[in-house]
């Protein structure tokens, strides 16, 4: 006879299988009977299994956890049904021993990570209406495996559970979503203004994971007892004051202490309420302004009620001046003239006497933060500056969040074999502005000096350098972020999903990490066409401080515009033999540096002399190189040292022949194709030994017959 345990994990098994049948659902006491009704003599055998504590009835309702907290069933409305996960493990389990094994252990995962769940579900509470984010951000904030919070989600559907998304924007893979509740979820993003494009989300609307972060300490902050002497971590806000329905209130606001929203038609609201709250009241009161308009109103409002709290920074501008305070007590409703500053909360202002400039106090990460159009803005990632800068004189210290570009050693220099003085000149061009160019024919090592100089300015870290190429065929969505097919994952087709490129990549590590440099190498930069790789990213190369809104991400009414990291450091090479420099446009000019490299100039010329110096290996080589660019008309067409600076080149005489026979002399083949120049008459190594009076081929050792 089975135990109540093994009847009970029967019941849920063929509660799922009924529920298969009944995509639209059964109520609890609909299922009971078909179970009932499949399993004749289930009331008798639970009867003979011990005391009457509980039915067979009462169990299905009660244990049914077992298979929500999995996300294999869901309840809504009164109602019961089997999700795509739930349908997706009755076809793996045929037998209900294993199937309930499985469910099993991830209701036991549940139990154990109850509290991640927990702070889970209190961060999607948090999260703004018609904004959305990454499953795998959010399950990392809460300290719980990405695979079983997307099933979770399916399972308990708690509030905002729609707004968790693959890292693209679409639904995420992990729930196997069907087409029904594809419908579904779909539906719910589309009523928050989270309109699909090629079924994913807009990008601009993510909130990032260091915003979740911080809404985990926020919402930490509620259990921390205000008379035990805890503090809580504080957080930072803008709040705009200065052009109000056309008026400036901020003289107000710092006389009578307090900063405010406009609120006319908003009913009062208790400190504290939910953002689905605001946002009903929100679509109720404001009904006759569009949707964006409703979807900003209701983030600000929720914003300005629920997430500011007591002792936060504030901070306002009134033209170039900025001002700092604390906030020192809840929001409250009242009477205003002319209705533009009926929502207020008071605040302690700290630098009324002493406000900030605009433009030398402020981070430039802050500035930027400001120049967006929205009347209340998170500044938390900011606050630890804020609070410094909110000091008065001379308390307050600098602020410094900019990373440093190292000077260079003998030891980089030396290996580079290039002076040290003419190395740190290139530094030196990189701190005034992050973009420089080495140009020059092939074979002057433009490629190798970039990536040796890219690891030593980043501190020896290989995360932190990338390297691309450009081609002719490279486009904006390669370098920086576009639609890109994907398959699906069923393997049946494909999908075009917003992927980000290496730039956008290494942009969003250096914002991670703002005092460190962060290095990206364009190889062949002229190769490709510059103005369709960049795209609006010209701009921000010459204004770093400066922020746009961008060709996909676009910010949608978020405030969320782009900025290039000050840390981010741009090197490129170009092979003036394959395109001149002449060629390349005044912008492009006008955003790097460009520093040469030539066989005939500094530091080029002394490189393959001391590479061979350094080797004792005699110095033929540099001077038959010297002779062969000295042949040469074109200056963009003369010859690197790095074709001969291999050690494989220098064994024997038949090496250093090869390289010269398979690698110079058909780039010369190349250049003077079809002008009656024989090329290995005038540039082969007998016509230059004969030149040069040299009896030995570079490589023989002495005594060793010529061949």
């Amino acid at each position: 006879m089975a135990s109540r345990t093994e009847l009970t994990r029967q019941i849920l098994f063929m509660a799922a299988q009924i529920l298969a049948d009944h995509p639209d659902g059964l109520s609890a006491s609909g299922i009971w009977p078909l179970v009932e009704k499949r399993m004749p003599g289930l009331v008798q055998e639970w009867d003979e299994g011990g005391p009457a504590s509980n039915t067979p009835k009462q169990a299905l309702q009660w244990k049914s956890g077992r298979l929500v907290k999995p996300g294999w069933i869901t309840k809504a409305h009164g109602r019961w049904y089997l999700t795509p996960l739930g349908r997706l493990a009755l076809d793996r389990h045929s037998d209900g021993s294993s199937f309930m094994t499985e469910a099993q252990a991830g209701y036991v995962y549940w139990e154990k990570n109850r509290k991640g769940f927990e702070a889970a579900e209190r961060l999607l509470e948090a999260v703004p209406v018609g904004h959305w984010v990454a499953a795998e951000d959010l399950a990392a904030q809460a300290g719980v495996d990405t695979l079983h919070l997307v099933g979770w989600l399916q399972g308990e559907r708690p509030e905002g559970w729609h707004r968790v998304l693959d890292r693209d924007g679409g639904i995420p893979d992990d729930s196997h979503a069907d087409g029904r509740l594809r419908k579904t979820w779909q539906g719910m993003l589309d009523e928050e203004g989270l309109h699909a494009v090629l079924g994913m989300a807009p990008p601009g609307r993510r909130i990032s994971g260091a915003d979740l972060r911080q809404l985990l300490d926020e919402d930490a902050d509620t259990d921390v007892d205000p008379d035990d002497g805890s503090e809580r971590p504080r957080r930072a806000w803008f709040v705009r004051g200065s052009n109000v329905q056309g008026v400036n209130l901020v003289p107000d606001w710092l006389v009578d202490g307090y900063c405010s929203l406009p609120a006319a038609k908003l009913r009062e609201l208790p400190p504290g309420v939910s953002q689905e709250a605001v946002q009903a009241a929100v679509a109720e009161d404001y009904a006759h302004g569009s949707y964006n308009e409703r979807l900003k109103k209701t983030a600000e409002f929720h914003a300005f009620l629920s997430r500011m709290r007591e002792n936060d920074l504030v901070l306002t501008n009134d033209g170039g001046k900025v001002y700092v305070g604390r906030l020192a007590g809840g929001p409250a409703f009242r009477v205003s003239i002319s209705n533009r500053a009926n929502l207020q909360r008071p605040v302690a202002w700290l630098n009324v006497d002493s406000p900030l400039d605009f433009a030398d106090d402020l981070p430039d990460e802050i500035s930027a933060k400001l120049a967006t159009q929205h009347d209340v803005l998170d500044l938390t990632e900011f606050a630890e500056e804020l609070e410094q800068l909110g000091r008065p004189e001379p308390s307050r210290p600098q602020v410094v969040r900019e990373m440093t570009l190292p000077d260079v050693d003998d030891e980089l220099a030396g290996r580079l074999l290039v002076d040290r003085d003419w190395l740190q000149e290139c530094v030196e061009l990189l701190r005034d502005r992050p973009q420089l160019v080495f140009y020059g024919p092939p074979g002057t090592g433009k490629t190798y000096l970039a990536q040796e100089l890219a690891h030593f300015l980043a501190g020896g870290r290989p995360e932190n350098v990338k390297l691309v190429q450009f081609h002719p065929a490279y486009s904006y969505e390669d370098f920086f972020e576009g639609f890109r097919p994907v398959q699906t994952p069923d393997g049946q087709g494909v999908t075009f999903k917003p992927l980000p490129g290496p730039l956008l990549r290494l942009v969003d590590a250096a914002r991670q990490r703002p005092e460190e440099p962060y290095v990206l190498i364009i190889d062949e930069i002229n190769r490709g066409n510059l103005a369709k790789i960049f795209g609006e990213l010209y701009f921000l190369l010459e204004y770093r401080k400066r922020a746009i809104d961008l060709l996909y991400s676009s910010a949608e009414g978020t405030g969320q515009a782009f900025t290039l990291p000050e840390n981010l450091v741009i090197l490129g090479t170009m092979n003036t033999a394959d395109r001149s420099i002449a060629l390349v446009d005044a912008a492009m000019r006008r955003r790097f540096a460009f520093v040469e490299l030539h066989p005939e100039e500094t530091p080029t010329r002394e490189m393959l002399g001391r590479w061979l110096g350094e080797r004792n290996l005699p110095d033929d080589a540099a001077h038959l190189l010297a002779e062969l660019n000295a042949r040469i008309d074109d200056r963009d067409f003369k010859i690197g040292p790095s074709y001969l600076m291999r050690e494989a080149v220098h064994r024997d005489g038949r090496g250093f022949e090869r390289v010269w026979r398979t690698q110079i002399l058909p780039l010369l083949e190349e250049h003077h194709y079809g002008d009656g120049i024989d090329v290995s008459q005038r540039y082969g190594l007998p016509a230059l030994r004969k030149a040069l009076k040299l009896d030995q081929k570079p490589g023989e050792a002495a005594g060793e017959p010529a061949s």
